[in-house]
């Protein structure tokens, strides 16, 4: 569906289409970046924190400390992870969310878990990881499709 833009820009007017992802391109988008966003609950209030992250098996596995993140793992507390790749200059983009249970690996879990390459940003970052596991995943992609003279 075709989104005009009411900013006056000299004429032109992008006209944009949003897309609804299936689940396969929601998946590609997943794998190709690296930094999310998990969405938890902490005291009964919405809490939003970044992650760096990888994409194994079926679930999105973080690095994290003691904290918000390994509580909620600890607690398997159903989060949201979500992935954006926006271009504000052309305003286009795509969003990816996730939505799983959270739970901390162990054992020859967490032992594979350690070999996946995901490289903490923070130095501070802990040696516990988290995996979420996919149970539903839904994505958008906003596209500019070509540009409209204004007469």
């Amino acid at each position: 569906m075709p989104v005009a833009s009411s900013v006056d820009d000299g004429g032109m007017i992008p006209d944009r289409s949003l897309e609804v992802l299936q689940e396969d391109d929601c998946l590609d988008l997943l794998r190709s970046s690296g930094v999310g966003r998990i969405g938890l609950s902490m005291g009964a209030l919405p809490v939003v924190l970044p992650a760096n992250y990888v994409v194994d098996s079926g679930r999105v596995i973080i690095r994290t400390g003691f904290g918000t993140k390994l509580s909620a793992a600890i607690r398997n507390a159903v989060v949201c992870f979500e992935v954006d790749c926006i271009d504000t200059d052309d305003e286009t983009g795509s969003s990816v969310l996730v939505t799983g249970t959270a739970r901390e690996l162990q054992g020859a879990e967490a032992d594979y878990a350690a070999t996946l390459p995901l490289r903490p940003w923070s130095p501070q970052v802990g040696d516990h990881l988290v995996a979420i596991g996919i149970e539903l995943i839904s994505g958008r992609r906003i596209t500019a499709d070509r540009i409209v003279t204004r007469a």
